[in-house]
């Protein structure tokens, strides 16, 4: 049994300010320890029951955040940028039997530690089908047109409550409590991997592959806080304005749709000015 680890690190244990995950600074390095210990909870709960292969694929920012030098052994990763699925590379292989969604948080324009969709700023909204959409929600959907299910999730509160939507039968775990978008009250690293072990050993026992979901085709709104950002993504096949600072597109699969939505969110990212936005 192969159990993919898509991790991102808003949703780690200790995580409360952007001071923490903005790669470079010495409140990123201190907390990349952290980031690595929920990790091998997470792997040491999944391998207890019955994985035997875990392949961790880095999901945050600059992609080179979890220390391999303090990696369980028992795991590989991918880490590093410019992968073809992004968050969820890994997942188009054919032989992941589960997925786990770790440090997550919750999406753009609502309440919770760091919430965004992707980009920090920017993106005050995004939907998919209609439905306000979460990167959880979004890799969710990419999954399961891999009949590969989300097992477990991991990150404050607000982002196991968002879970509970788009992936009810998961198991959920919350390493801290949300305060406000930049603060939290936190369990310590001890307890927080006891946690997670525990959640990752009743999470296993879910994984399985499924029927793939061809639910096409999938439509996807962008809200930003600019309108110029909706002239400046409109560059690309298929996206059109949707409205006031939307833009939006429609394809045949999730695959597709989500390298779209990466390709709108980098153009969007490169059409910012520094403090104007």
């Amino acid at each position: 049994m192969k159990i993919l680890i898509s991790a991102d690190m808003e949703g780690a244990t200790g995580v409360t300010c952007p001071a923490d995950v903005l790669p470079g600074g010495p409140g990123w390095e201190r907390m990349r320890p952290l980031f690595t210990g929920d990790v091998n909870a997470v792997i040491e709960g999944v391998l207890s029951d019955g994985a035997h292969e875990v392949l961790v694929n880095e999901a945050h920012w600059s992609m080179r955040n979890l220390l391999l030098e303090r990696l369980h052994d028992a795991a590989t990763m991918i880490t590093g940028r410019h992968k073809e699925l992004s968050m969820m590379e890994g997942v188009q292989e054919g032989d992941v039997d589960g997925v786990v969604f770790l440090g997550y948080h919750a999406g753009a324009g609502a309440e919770g530690v760091l919430a965004h969709t992707y980009l920090a700023n920017t993106l005050t909204s995004v939907w998919l089908n209609g439905v306000r959409a979460s990167e959880g929600r979004l890799n969710a959907a990419l999954a399961a047109e891999y009949g590969v299910p989300v097992i477990l999730v991991t990150g404050d509160d607000r982002t196991i409550e968002d879970a509970e939507d788009y992936a009810p039968d998961a198991v959920g775990v919350a390493v801290k409590r949300a305060v406000s978008r930049y603060a939290a009250e936190c369990f310590t690293p001890t307890v927080s991997a006891e946690l997670l072990r525990q959640g990752a050993t009743e999470a296993v026992r879910l994984a399985g592959r499924r029927e793939p979901e061809r639910a096409g085709p999938h439509r996807i709104d962008v809200e930003f806080d600019a309108e110029h950002l909706v002239q400046a993504v409109s560059v690309i096949p298929g996206v059109a304005p949707a409205g006031e600072r939307r833009a939006a597109f429609t394809l045949p699969t999730m695959y597709e749709a989500m390298r779209c939505f990466k390709a709108v969110t980098t153009i969007a990212s490169q059409a910012m000015e520094e403090q104007y936005g």
